[in-house]
């Protein structure tokens, strides 16, 4: 079965310690791509800025820094409340962005409780394809 877990949520996008600019999102999980989260960012173009990473960096980045390259996470706290800060990085340019850790918290629970981690592997029915492969 297909699920998918979504959720809108403003993101800031952090130009200095004293300017941030809000970002509509939405953070998305796919059952069809399991060890991934995808994050869809409303900007004022005509194409929104799409970003996938893997779900197991959100999920340890809301507790410590980590990542490198491309994509880091890290916990920090903002005006006194919590906050999960992403930097994405690409040809394109660098990006700071800082998200409420309370909702991505929220919203990475509700992936874990439709696919636990260690049983990603089971969603891409590799088993299943594999059985009917040799069946032949």
């Amino acid at each position: 079965m297909h699920t998918v877990v979504e959720r809108e949520l403003e993101l800031k996008l952090v130009l200095s310690p004293e300017r941030r600019i809000p970002v509509p999102a939405r953070l998305g999980y796919l059952t069809d791509d399991p060890y991934a989260v995808h994050v869809t960012f409303h900007i004022n173009t005509e194409h929104p800025v799409y970003w996938t990473f893997a779900r197991e960096l959100l999920v340890e980045g809301v507790f410590r820094p980590c990542g490198q390259g491309d994509v880091r996470v890290w916990p920090t706290k903002h005006e006194g409340r919590g906050v999960v800060l992403m930097a994405l990085s690409s040809p394109d340019g660098d990006a700071l962005l800082e998200a409420p850790a309370a909702a991505v918290s929220a919203w990475l629970e509700r992936t874990l409780r439709v696919v636990p981690p260690g049983t990603e592997g089971e969603q891409l029915g590799l088993d299943d394809e594999l059985a009917q492969l040799l069946a032949q």
